[in-house]
């Protein structure tokens, strides 16, 4: 596992989304679509100063937290008919593997 591949892996993540997001009708666009667009972005920012953190057990909890609001979020959008079920599948698979690094990192972390 490398902490370079989890940061990369998000970075994937918000690049892929951010279109989708964009294209949000306007009801959803400036409110939930923003929300997970900056939650994805947070994630991203708590990894890179995990990566340069003393203390990154801090910082990959707190990305733990956010990517489970993530996951609802999405969620919620799925619900709402506004993503489809292949790319609902799809981002779902991209969270899980962000989280399961990040749990692997937390993990190295604690011992």
């Amino acid at each position: 596992m490398s902490e370079l591949s989890v940061i990369q892996k998000t970075y994937d993540l918000i690049k892929w989304y951010a279109p989708i997001l964009s294209r949000l009708p306007k009801s959803y666009k400036f409110s939930l679509g923003d929300r997970v667009f900056s939650g994805l972005q947070d994630v991203l920012e708590e990894l890179i100063r995990a990566r340069f953190a003393k203390d990154k057990i801090t910082h990959l909890n707190a990305v733990n937290t956010k990517l489970e609001v993530l996951r609802y979020q999405t969620r919620l959008l799925h619900d709402l008919s506004l993503i489809d079920n292949r790319r609902y599948e799809y981002v779902s698979n991209l969270f899980n593997g962000v989280g399961k690094e990040v749990g692997g990192w937390l993990k190295q972390q604690r011992q």
